[in-house]
């Protein structure tokens, strides 16, 4: 059996990262626009730029800032505001992966206290990994589930095998990428649904984007504190009304 492949977390970059979760005084770097180094690319409110404090040894990480400010989030976003930043980032989450630099590129989302994040300020972030494909690990069942939307270029399903627990969503595009506006529809519904409308009072959420097997598939995963059966055990649990919750998110946000 091969041995799994650990990234190393590097402390002594990590110590001057400003944590405006942690510590409410601290200034917002991603606020004040001027200041910024490493920009890659800008598109209106959207900027792509070197991640300033780059913690994981052996990766390139890139920021996507996706606003002028602090105090908004996906769920507030316009539906074309939604789309523009989406393409944006798949874009450039793509043309990384295709530079045949990386084993594979993550491209993933932070929001809230509980979610790994360090800056309330919206962001995403594109990694490249140098010696782990995270492809390995996956499983067509993490991405099936209660379909709750299709059309022909978009599906949404509430996840029936989710990957780390409890209740997961996931929208599935082709990666010809026709289906992206739909996506970005769609990952608006859901971040404005886990905020605002879950069962249990929601503050953080991760998003999460895989290219697997000519799809690109986005998971929305609400974020708790984890199942310690998670985390001793690697045992995954799912939630008893998960086929309620199903129901409830396609009257609430994708019928007719």
């Amino acid at each position: 059996m091969d041995q799994e492949k650990y990234i190393v977390f590097q402390n002594d970059v990590n110590k001057g990262k400003p944590n405006n979760f942690i510590n409410k005084s601290v200034g917002c770097p991603f606020c004040n626009r001027e200041t910024l180094e490493g920009i890659i690319d800008e598109e209106g409110p959207f900027v792509l730029l070197k991640n300033k404090y780059p913690t994981l040894k052996d990766t390139y990480q890139l920021v996507l800032i996706e606003a002028y400010d602090c105090d908004t989030d996906m769920g507030h976003y316009s539906g074309e505001y939604m789309i523009e930043l989406i393409k944006f980032g798949v874009k450039h989450w793509l043309k990384l992966e295709k530079n045949g630099e990386y084993k594979s590129v993550i491209f993933y989302k932070n929001h809230g206290p509980k979610s790994g994040g360090s800056l309330k300020h919206p962001h995403m972030q594109i990694v490249g990994l140098k010696e782990i494909d995270y492809r390995e690990k996956l499983k067509d069942d993490y991405f099936d589930g209660i379909e709750v939307y299709s059309n022909e270029k978009c599906t949404v399903n509430v996840s029936s095998r989710p990957f780390n627990g409890f209740s997961e969503y996931n929208i599935i595009i082709n990666d010809d990428l026709e289906g992206i506006k739909d996506l970005a529809i769609n990952l608006r519904k859901l971040v404005h649904y886990v905020l605002n409308n879950y069962f249990v009072k929601c503050d953080s959420f991760n998003i999460f984007f895989y290219h697997w097997k000519d799809k690109i598939i986005c998971k929305v995963m609400p974020r708790f504190i984890t199942s310690p059966l998670l985390l001793g055990y690697e045992i995954r649990q799912i939630s008893s009304i998960v086929e309620e919750l199903a129901e409830k998110l396609k009257d609430m946000y994708f019928s007719e």
